[in-house]
């Protein structure tokens, strides 16, 4: 499957931004999707996911609360939406999908195919 992230940007601290992971080439509801993050110097970072059906979704402390993953899968694109963003928040995001039998993947390992990212900047 390919995915093509869109919706970055720059914002404000406080503001919003939703970001979407457009799928192809194979049957999106296959796969679970993540959303990772990589900020400049550090390490790739788990955001959260959604299982295949969208039932089930779980995130990084860090986020909890203030993003929410959902997906749509008749228009094959998941979507990140981020309130309350901090200055903290400022890094490339990627979307992520995996057919691993993990019931909740979190690792980067468990998932096989990767956007190209798209960056968002929170300015203070």
């Amino acid at each position: 499957v390919q995915l093509v992230e869109s919706g970055g940007g720059l914002v404000q601290a406080g503001g919003s931004l939703r970001l979407s992971c457009a799928a192809s080439g194979d049957t999106f509801s296959r796969y679970a999707i993540g959303w990772f993050r990589q900020a400049p110097g550090k390490e790739r970072e788990f955001i959260g996911a959604i299982t295949r059906s969208g039932g089930n979704t779980y995130y990084a402390d860090s986020v909890k609360g203030r993003f929410t993953i959902s997906r749509d899968n008749a228009e094959n694109t998941a979507y990140l939406q981020t309130n309350s963003l901090k200055p903290e928040d400022t890094a490339v995001y990627y979307c992520a999908a995996g057919r691993t039998l993990i019931l909740t993947p979190r690792r980067a390992s468990d998932f096989g195919s990767w956007g190209q990212g798209t960056q968002v900047t929170v300015s203070s």
